[in-house]
């Protein structure tokens, strides 16, 4: 795992989040505006832990794709179902 490209590249997709955007959240009263959520990303000597979840090994498929897709520059693919829209 090369943890300067991951890092490097965290800066980077976070530079592309812009915090001082609200996102419309519809209520069964209307709407409010809420700020975008952070997704906190540790990373340890043998594996990671995506927000409030479970402890993943660098070995598990889903963690690798997950780190591929920040190495190569994009915000990683299994969180799409979760931002539809994007950041």
């Amino acid at each position: 795992v090369d943890f300067d490209l991951i890092l490097e590249n965290i800066k980077y997709l976070n530079s592309l989040v812009r915090e001082d955007i609200s996102q419309i959240e519809h209520t069964p009263w209307g709407a409010r505006l809420r700020r975008p959520e952070h997704l906190l990303l540790t990373l340890y000597q043998n594996g990671i832990i995506v927000g409030h979840g479970a402890f993943r090994p660098y070995q598990h498929p889903a963690t690798q794709q997950y780190l591929q897709d920040i190495m190569d520059g994009y915000f990683p693919s299994e969180l799409q179902p979760f931002y539809p829209d994007g950041v």
